[in-house]
């Protein structure tokens, strides 16, 4: 008997409990996010996820293939959050750019927030050939790209350049939340945000 298309899609064995893969998974990243990567070895994988170790490495030959796997699903996670945002701008371009930095500060100052994921993971990880570093540049491009497209549809005379601008104040916040949390400047994102989309849109 097949599974259903929703138990695969949550990593779902059949009866509806979570496969080996996504406790595994699962446990991994919520240690690698709260903890570091270097800080996790797999033995606590294992034992937080009460999977065998040999289990663990049917799935996830390496440890720094686990780590990519988490950092592929944060990705996953963190574009359908912003679809989701998106969703509800009703292609209204600049109400999605405020939506998206009001959502990105609710974000930074939650209770469980520990940084950035990709990059917290491409400071713990400086060597370039690393495969956790070319997850975290690439959610970083497509973040670029769909604020590129966004400046485009606002009608900014430089694209790029705004979305330049606006990457560096998202990034900014989000090192400057991890280290000051919520009474940090974190609560300025949306204003500077603003503040630099309407300059740009006057050039």
């Amino acid at each position: 008997m097949k599974k259903s298309v929703a138990a695969v899609s949550a990593g779902a064995d059949e009866g509806g409990a979570p496969s080996v893969r996504e406790r595994v998974l699962a446990t991994a990243a919520t240690l690698f996010y709260q903890e570091g990567v270097r800080a996790v070895g797999v033995d606590l994988v294992v034992e937080r996820s009460g999977v065998a170790k040999t289990s663990l490495y049917r799935h996830f030959a390496t440890k720094d293939d686990l780590v990519v796997a988490f950092l592929e699903r944060e990705d996953a996670e963190y574009w359908r959050d912003w679809d989701s945002v998106a969703a509800q701008a009703k292609d209204d371009a600049g109400a999605e750019l405020e939506a998206h930095l009001r959502w990105i500060a609710r974000h930074i100052a939650g209770p469980t927030y520990r940084g950035c994921a990709f990059l917290n993971v491409a400071t713990e990880f400086p060597a370039p050939t690393h495969p956790a570093r070319a997850v975290a540049a690439r959610n970083k491009t497509e973040l670029h790209r769909r604020l590129t497209a966004l400046a485009r549809k606002i009608g900014a005379r430089h694209p790029g350049q705004l979305a330049d601008h606006l990457v560096l104040l998202i990034d900014g916040a989000y090192v400057n939340g991890q280290l000051l949390g919520k009474k940090g400047p974190v609560h300025s994102l949306v204003a500077a945000g603003t503040a630099v989309i309407l300059a740009a849109e006057r050039r």
